[in-house]
């Protein structure tokens, strides 16, 4: 059954929580730690697969931007999946953009992430 509920970062599952907030303060190393060996990352049709290809994106992603991202919202789809909903402002073009972060798990670790627009 899915189940939808605005959760605190901190009743998400530890792999999530631990990734985002490496992700935020653009630590690659740390992040990538939370990855499958075989992780598929997804971000606005851009498909990554395997660590060291998702690491280089993680590292690269956004560098050209200063921005700041803020957490919105987060929810559980099932056992294994999780959105985490994030707002990011900055340098970029438009200045905002809301994304959510949908996580797959698996043994612990995340197997697939997609990072696409929030819907409106």
């Amino acid at each position: 059954m899915t189940q939808h509920t605005d959760l605190p970062s901190d009743l998400l599952p530890t792999t999530v929580r631990e990734f985002f907030a490496a992700h935020v303060v653009r630590d690659a190393d740390t992040a990538s730690s939370f990855l499958a060996k075989d992780a598929v990352v997804v971000d606005q049709d851009e498909t990554f697969r395997g660590r060291a290809k998702v690491h280089a994106f993680l590292r690269d992603a956004g560098a050209e931007f200063e921005y700041t991202t803020e957490q919105i919202g987060a929810h559980r789809v099932d056992d294994a999946h999780w959105v985490v909903t994030v707002r990011l402002e900055g340098t970029f073009p438009g200045g905002t953009a809301e994304l959510d972060y949908r996580f797959a798990l698996r043994d612990g670790l995340i197997a697939e992430l997609v990072i696409a627009n929030h819907p409106a």
